[in-house]
């Protein structure tokens, strides 16, 4: 078959840096960062993450080839920052989200395991109306 071996979706070959950073010399305050072993989902994430910094004036990326696994992202940024600057920021911020959205999930699966308990007991209410609130 031509499908890659699944390991090579994610494991670094030896030699192989997971961010190369190529600054833009056609565009002031650009860089263009290359991220190995990784796909539209950290992708997206990151480039969302970096539009709403108001310093960031684009923020793109692409995935040459679907068997290609990394992806290229274009940052351009305003002359009082850096694109590297800012991409770790964005990344510190996506952290500290996934992190919060974590904490979140945790806390409400608690209280829906401490209500099915309550209904189990022949307290509480419905579960089948119970709701996950996932509100950021």
């Amino acid at each position: 078959m031509n499908a890659p071996d699944r390991f090579e979706l994610f494991v670094l070959p030896d030699g192989v840096k997971k961010l190369t950073i190529t600054p833009d010399t056609k565009i002031p305050n650009a860089a263009t960062f290359k991220v190995e072993k990784e796909d539209h989902t950290l992708a997206n994430m990151l480039r969302m993450q970096l539009l709403e910094d108001p310093k960031v004036l684009f923020a793109g990326y692409k995935m040459p080839h679907p068997l290609d696994h990394y992806f290229i992202l274009k940052v351009q940024t305003t002359p009082d920052t850096t694109p590297q600057h800012v991409l770790g920021n964005a990344v510190t911020e996506l952290i500290q989200n996934v992190g919060s959205m974590k904490n979140k999930f945790e806390m409400d699966l608690i209280r829906a395991r401490s209500d099915s308990s309550k209904q189990d007991m022949g307290e509480g209410e419905d579960l089948s109306s119970h709701q996950v609130d996932m509100d950021f």
